[in-house]
């Protein structure tokens, strides 16, 4: 069994799942960066002022909208995408390549948030010609082997 995310490892966990994540940060409650990855040390406190940054702005812009403010944001920069997703505890977010599928990237943000809080390890599949890939290429090998395991048709 694969040990727990820790705080520490999740902007890096991110970026190892994701290929068209190129740098991520995580920040605490408070707006804290806890853990950066892609990005040298001294450029680590301008993308925790971008995360910060985008919620702020997205929570003064849903102040009076019902059902409060959105959990994740997408922006379109000039040569990328800058993704971002939010618990109550944790904020993660992401640049990554323009050409990145904007359902892909949210939802790995949102797995390893979700990781992060005690749920379910992601799982990464291997390929059918992989050496010791689980046997025959079949759509219900592939749903067993689901990176997000309520996806698939785990315990059929």
């Amino acid at each position: 069994m694969a040990p727990a995310l820790t705080a520490g490892r999740t902007a890096e966990r991110l970026c190892d799942l994701s290929s068209d994540v190129r740098a991520a940060v995580l920040l605490d409650a408070a707006g804290a960066a806890v853990a950066v990855h892609g990005v040298p040390e001294s450029a680590s406190g301008e993308l925790a002022d971008v995360a910060r940054g985008v919620f702020e702005a997205v929570d003064r812009a849903h102040r009076d909208v019902p059902g409060g403010p959105p959990e994740q944001v997408e922006l379109q920069v000039d040569r990328g995408t800058v993704y971002a997703s939010r618990t109550t505890r944790w904020t993660l977010a992401a640049v990554a390549r323009r050409t990145a599928l904007s359902s892909l990237a949210l939802m790995d943000l949102r797995a390893v948030l979700g990781e992060l809080e005690g749920g379910r390890p992601i799982r990464r599949s291997s390929s059918a010609g992989e050496e010791g890939a689980p046997g025959p290429a079949t759509e219900q090998a592939a749903a067993s082997e689901s990176p997000v395991p309520e996806l698939g048709h785990e315990g059929e």
